[in-house]
């Protein structure tokens, strides 16, 4: 698998100002197979109910039956189960879940584009990228802000980004670098699949649903294109530095001068418009982030970013947890707990434990200390108001739930994972 995608990207970065085609025969029983094994295990069924388990047992005949179809033209890409998950302002994100079979063939067209556009792919672009982290966005960001002088952060929002990309540009996009037929046909295919919601299938004429595979990689495609591309075009316009760090549809851009970004503002929004897309005209905002004066702040990848002070009393950027982020952090694991507080004690408090190493993986980062250790103290009174409201159970007082979850039972205390400085 790695040498075909070696492969790939030499010939990529070769030819880079060409389409590349015969792309297809990459695809094979083998390669089939290691893409059905990197999904992973539980994954949600799609419309035809089939879980992983049930494919991986009929592999020897579906994997051969798949790629045939796939390459003779004849497969058929089913709609998309579409379910909504909640968002911290309230509204419901649509996520659309393909079925078993097409998230390994997703997959599969997903390591052949990969190679081709990682070529093209600026490295201020970090989400849904091998080797790309939101942790190392936030560290150029970081780096961008204390060496370029930067005072104003245009803080911006796409409107609904996955459901209006434009079908006919994203194939435009596409045939500057891919020209294959039968990966061509089959991404037209997932295009308009449609979703099933309702007990009705409903087509759709823009978009690419969240939650399929390969629509990451078409979303970072088009932004590529529309605001990438551009970027690197008018920054030597400007007069001052400037900055664009985007992960996925997230993105922000900082100027040293506030000519340079209401320049920016006023064109951008333009810009999106020739391609589809909206940007939020109350949450793009511009921010004056001076570190001299002023106490503004802006939120980017779950932190808000903030001037504060160092031991030694410089002037420093600094990082905490937003507070919607731990918020919302706070209330899913009071939710879990009181939902399984009937367990036994010991699983309970493994399975918690796990949960927060999750959240110190993500959000435990230099000057972050604070906030991280919020959550630990409401995760800790929290399990104790929950232990104690289990029906037929002697409650427990203070003093010996302390010594259960520091002596007994310990509870992983939080600390930085990830050092800034």
């Amino acid at each position: 698998m790695l040498t075909k995608q070696l492969q790939i990207a030499e010939r990529a970065n070769r030819y880079k100002s060409q389409a590349l085609t015969n792309l297809h025969h990459f695809i094979d029983i083998e390669w089939l197979e290691e893409s059905m094994s990197e999904l992973k295990e539980g994954a949600s069924a799609g419309i035809d109910g089939e879980v992983l388990k049930e494919f991986r047992d009929s592999k020897s005949e579906r994997l051969p039956e798949l790629m045939t179809s796939f390459k003779s033209g004849r497969y058929k890409a089913p709609a998309v189960r579409r379910v909504y998950i909640r968002k911290m302002d309230g509204k419901q994100r649509p996520i659309g879940i393909p079925t078993i079979e097409d998230k390994v063939l997703q997959n599969a067209v997903c390591k052949v584009l990969e190679p081709i556009y990682e070529q093209d792919f600026y490295d201020f672009s970090y989400g849904f990228r091998p080797k790309k982290s939101a942790h190392q966005a936030l560290e150029r960001i970081w780096s961008e802000i204390k060496n370029k002088r930067i005072s104003y952060i245009l803080d911006a929002d796409i409107e609904n980004y996955f459901g209006s990309i434009n079908h006919a540009c994203l194939r435009t996009m596409l045939d500057k670098r891919v020209k294959d037929g039968v990966v061509r046909r089959q991404i037209d295919k997932w295009l308009k699949a449609g979703v099933f919601e309702e007990g009705e299938i409903r087509r759709v004429q823009e978009g690419t649903p969240q939650g399929g595979i390969i629509s990451p990689l078409l979303s970072n495609i088009y932004l590529h294109e529309v605001l990438d591309k551009w970027y690197r075009e008018v920054e030597p316009l400007l007069k001052g530095k400037s900055f664009l760090v985007r992960y996925a549809d997230d993105f922000i851009m900082g100027f040293e001068y506030e000519e340079d970004a209401l320049r920016v503002k006023r064109v951008i929004f333009k810009r999106f418009e020739k391609y589809g897309l909206t940007m939020h005209p109350e949450k793009t905002r511009l921010i004056e982030f001076n570190r001299w004066k002023g106490k503004n702040t802006f939120d980017f990848l779950g932190f808000t970013h903030y001037w504060g002070k160092s031991r030694k009393g410089k002037t420093i950027l600094k990082r905490k947890t937003g507070k919607k982020r731990l918020s919302r952090a706070i209330k899913t694991i009071s939710n879990w707990i009181m939902e399984n507080r009937h367990n036994k004690v010991g699983g309970l408090v493994w399975q918690i434990n796990a949960k927060l190493r999750g959240h110190y993986a993500y959000y435990g980062i230099t000057f972050n200390f604070r906030s991280i250790n919020l959550f630990y103290e409401a995760v800790k009174r929290i399990m104790f108001k929950w232990l104690n409201r289990r029906g037929g159970k002697k409650k427990m007082n203070w003093e010996v739930y302390a010594r259960l979850i520091s002596q007994r039972l310990p509870l992983f205390k939080p600390r930085i994972v990830h050092s800034f400085l």
